[in-house]
């Protein structure tokens, strides 16, 4: 069974996870005030987030490369620092072109920190707690989202960058912690350090090594089409119940916001908990759970897009906010099961990549198709066919064939 230090692990990384995110919102809910200190398009202000999108997912996989090359722990401080120091320097920008470089370079410090984390949590949850510890993270993580509102608050209450300054020194204040208390897991007879392997990870030969699993690529194109689903709900749900039921904007973004973190929460834990249980009896209960849990939303998000009753629509799209999060309690434990335990990181910086990629499109196409008069219910429909694809891309994912040469690998 895990230590207490392995449960301190995932604390530790729960707080990193929750200030990385709430960077990523903090901007958007702070809009007013930004564009009246430094003037720019909505087209530039969404310039902003894209760069910082581009950036994180392009860099992903490198990142994740160095975390599995050097040393995990020393990735997340270094990450984390860096983004303390830009969140700092994003308070003291004073033009558009500034404040879009230290977006871009937002993106940098960030794509250092998942895949090392979530890497770390599966080195030091080996089994039984695995999904269940990386719930707990990314419920950190939703926390971190959900919190967006504090930047906004600051702004209204003093400076639009006082809440950057701030939230910028206290980052510098647990790297300096962390160098002291984060560590990577201890090597065990199975598995040992990244910088201690004999023989030396390489970033061509894990990509060769991750993309000759077909479950990996099988495990790429669910994590993509998903990011897509995803997006389209996110991005248009307070659209449809501002136009389906003439709520005003923030009656409109309390339902789309509020009750869905809320539930996506409690689904995260529940995905982590229910697999870890289940996997006791059931070989594949990670691969399973998931693929459940998007069954069941799929028809949930197809009615609540379909039913002009407001409190109908309001519990299927908390149905999908509960069952949807099973599968990010559960994609890195899956994909310790697919990929060589060497590039675990960078496999999930791969998947990380891609989702960012995809989701980007389906932001676009849904633009696209909004401009074209589609209906947002049809938005949502074709996100639950979605849901259903990506069900059953997750079933086919199977684990490698070739344990006997990596007893080390969890089972």
């Amino acid at each position: 069974m895990p230590t207490t230090r392995a449960w301190f692990v995932v604390a530790l990384l729960c707080v990193v996870g929750c200030l990385n995110y709430l960077d990523r919102i903090m901007i958007t809910t702070m809009r007013g005030s930004v564009v009246e200190a430094i003037p720019m398009t909505d087209a530039q202000f969404g310039l902003l987030t894209a760069v910082f999108l581009w950036t994180y997912g392009l860099l992903s996989p490198f990142a994740g490369f160095l975390a599995d090359r050097f040393s995990r722990s020393r990735v997340i401080v270094g990450s984390l620092l860096v983004w303390s120091v830009v969140t700092w320097l994003t308070a003291h920008a004073t033009t558009y072109n500034e404040l879009l470089v230290t977006r871009a370079l937002m993106g940098i410090s960030e794509a250092g920190y998942i895949p090392a984390a979530l890497a770390l949590i599966a080195d030091y949850h080996p089994g039984k707690t695995r999904s269940l510890a990386t719930g707990l993270h990314m419920a950190g993580i939703m926390i971190g989202q959900s919190l967006g509102f504090v930047g906004g608050t600051l702004a209204e209450r003093y400076a639009w960058n006082s809440a950057f300054e701030v939230f910028g020194l206290f980052g510098v204040g647990c790297a300096l912690v962390l160098v002291f208390v984060l560590h990577d897991a201890p090597a065990s007879p199975g598995r040992v350090q990244p910088a201690s392997r004999p023989e030396k990870t390489n970033f061509l030969t894990g990509l060769r090594s991750l993309f000759s699993q077909p479950s990996f690529i099988l495990l790429l194109l669910f994590w993509g089409m998903l990011g897509m689903v995803g997006w389209l709900i996110v991005g248009w749900l307070p659209t449809y119940y501002k136009e389906q039921f003439s709520l005003s904007q923030s009656e409109a973004g309390v339902y789309a916001t509020g009750y869905i973190h809320t539930a996506s929460l409690v689904g995260v834990l529940l995905g982590g908990f229910l697999a870890d249980r289940w996997s006791l009896t059931n070989g594949r209960a990670r691969v399973l759970l998931p693929a459940l849990g998007l069954l069941v939303a799929a028809p949930a998000v197809f009615l609540a897009s379909s039913t002009p009753v407001l409190g109908i629509a309001v519990a299927g799209f908390l149905v999908y906010a509960l069952t949807r999060p099973f599968s990010d309690a559960n994609l890195m434990p899956i994909l310790c099961t697919v990929a060589d335990d060497r590039y675990r990181a960078t496999g999930y910086g791969v998947l990380n990549l891609f989702s960012c990629v995809v989701g980007g499109i389906g932001i676009y196409a849904g633009g696209v198709l909004r401009d074209a008069h589609i209906d947002v219910r049809i938005l949502f429909q074709i996100a639950a066919v979605g849901m259903v694809v990506c069900a059953g891309l997750l079933m086919l994912v199977r684990a490698r064939k070739q344990r006997e040469t990596l007893p080390h690998l969890d089972r």
